[in-house]
């Protein structure tokens, strides 16, 4: 997962006590030959932060060696229009502002050119990031006059919204102290009164909205607005709750197979090799397409050395997947007027 942070570049990958890399604590060796998913057509990363074009050739030749075909990414404008003239036959933007900016005073005027700007390179979804730190450092949340005016930018425009809601509830329990950020009922509260307000507008809730340790959350929004779709999204996040309740998320992803798309939220880096990538994009596999039972391998900071998650894999039947990874971003994007094929 991705934050509204002050550099656009993450940091480099950790290494570990012992040597391992934080990446691959199981001594796993991702280069191994990987099948393609069980699908026909593109397969499509819907969530995804390329960050800029001297990452691109690393980040497509690992994403060839797990079979992913087309991103949905978002990343700085300033790259978008050298990606887009190198690998647009494989990317669709999704507008973001520009996050260095967020505490300016002229950020909603600046928002908005943004997004004209990714507009007429061809996107057709922009993305506000609404979690608590970002409200809190920006002082807008939904119901701000400003906002507001951006919603109705995007649904003016024909496109999709999409959005950070929430954050772990890991967070909540620990750095988010509710005089400074809120409560998450509250965020949630203000999210549905957008919701309803923009009745008709496709949108799409990043990270299985904010919430996947809430899975009766999530489906009490499926179940009232139905222009809202959720993304799977996030690596460390996403792996650790969905491994706890494997069952109930099994359940949950296909009784809402029409409703859910496949995204990893892999985010390039000048830090980040090959392995760095390829662990997201396994990770994100085994979980959803086999009943792999084992450590991830992936250290996850929320949880102590002696407390990491295990991957519990859901092993979706083939015809769900089709929909994860690939129709459901295809009927999502005809909506705003976008062949993805």
């Amino acid at each position: 997962m991705v934050a509204a942070a002050a550099s656009i570049t993450p940091p480099p990958a950790l290494t570990l006590a012992g040597s391992s890399p934080e990446h691959n604590r199981t001594n796993l060796n991702y280069r191994r030959p990987f099948t393609r998913p069980p699908i026909r057509g593109r397969f499509i990363d819907a969530h995804c932060h390329l960050l800029a074009n001297r990452h691109a050739d690393l980040w497509f030749d690992v994403a060839d060696h797990y079979g992913i075909d087309t991103f949905f990414t978002m990343g700085p404008l300033e790259e978008a229009l050298t990606l887009q003239r190198r690998y647009g036959h494989r990317l669709h933007f999704i507008a973001v502002p520009n996050w260095m900016a967020l505490g300016e005073p002229n950020l909603i005027d600046r928002w908005r050119r943004s997004i004209e700007s990714f507009f007429n390179l061809g996107s057709r979804i922009a993305k506000l990031h609404m979690a608590p730190g970002t409200i809190n450092r920006t002082g807008r949340g939904f119901d701000d006059e400003g906002i507001r005016t951006i919603l109705n930018d995007i649904r003016g425009r024909g496109m999709a919204i999409m959005t950070h809601v929430g954050d772990p509830e890991t967070w909540y329990s620990a750095k988010y102290d509710v005089p400074t950020y809120g409560t998450r009922d509250d965020q949630y509260a203000a999210w549905e009164r957008a919701l309803e307000d923009f009745r008709g507008t496709p949108w799409l809730g990043a990270h299985l909205g904010g919430n996947p340790e809430d899975l009766k959350r999530l489906q009490s929004l499926l179940d009232r607005f139905p222009d809202l779709m959720l993304d799977l999204s996030a690596t460390r996040w996403i792996v650790r709750e969905v491994s706890q309740r494997r069952d109930e998320a099994r359940e949950f992803v296909i009784r809402n197979q029409n409703r859910l798309l496949w995204g990893s939220d892999q985010v390039s880096g000048d830090g980040r090799e090959w392995d760095f990538l390829a662990s997201r994009w396994w990770a994100h596999r085994k979980l959803w397409e086999t009943a792999y039972s084992d450590t991830s391998p992936i250290f996850d900071p929320d949880l102590p050395l002696d407390r990491q998650p295990q991957l519990n894999g859901l092993a979706l039947p083939d015809d769900v997947l089709q929909k994860l990874y690939r129709d459901n971003a295809v009927e999502l994007m005809a909506r705003v007027g976008v062949d993805v094929e």
